[in-house]
């Protein structure tokens, strides 16, 4: 059986992965196409509690703890829902994957990318979406949309304008450094603009 397909969406808070990756799997099954939808950090019990960790508002959690949390996460999900689905053929749609640590921890908190995509190519086996969807939006406008959801900002939420600014552009880097397979999404369209630029970037692929 052939190896399935992962496809990953990336983008700061308030970029509206959620809200597309949602919007893709109604679009896909209107289309006969069935894929299975997880989240980062999380999809699988371990995941998820680690996600309650990163996310503690009150938790005191170093740089260098935090992007090995991410990492445990990952290939934790990676072991025991990514490899066997993938396996199965099934395609897989991911809110959040290495990009994420790569622009949070790497860039965001000031680790370096080369060391925190090192230890993500040990934590996943070297896993690779097939496209990546990155959704972008202005820091200012992807905070402004956070805060509108009303609910207390979580732990990464709660960091400032200066280190969102430093994650926005290490994505733009990591688009311009792999085109092939970054795609970007102007996310302040329309949600129905959003959802076909989306639609049409994987295209080939589903």
């Amino acid at each position: 059986m052939a190896r399935g397909t992962l496809i990953t969406i990336e983008g700061i808070d308030g970029a509206g992965k959620s809200t597309l990756a949602a919007g893709l799997m109604d679009a896909l099954a209107a289309r006969g196409v069935e894929a299975t939808l997880l989240r980062e950090p999380g999809g699988v019990r371990t995941a998820e509690r680690i996600r309650d960790l990163v996310r503690d508002p009150v938790a005191t959690i170093g740089a260098r703890a935090e992007a090995l949390l991410y990492a445990a996460a990952r290939a934790q999900l990676v072991e025991e829902a990514l490899q066997p689905l993938l396996a199965a053929g099934r395609l897989v749609l991911l809110d959040r994957f290495v990009d994420s640590s790569l622009a949070y921890q790497g860039a965001g908190r000031d680790l370096g990318v080369d060391a925190v995509a090192a230890i993500n190519a040990f934590g996943t086996g070297g896993l690779t979406p097939d496209r990546t969807l990155l959704l972008r939006i202005d820091p200012a406008a992807g905070r402004a949309r956070s805060a509108e959801r009303g609910a207390p900002p979580d732990r990464l939420e709660q960091q400032s304008d200066a280190f969102f600014a430093r994650i926005a552009s290490a994505y733009d880097a990591l688009a311009q450094a792999d085109g092939g397979r970054i795609r970007v999404i102007d996310a302040d369209q329309p949600r129905a603009a959003v959802l076909a630029d989306a639609l049409a970037a994987i295209g080939d692929l589903v």
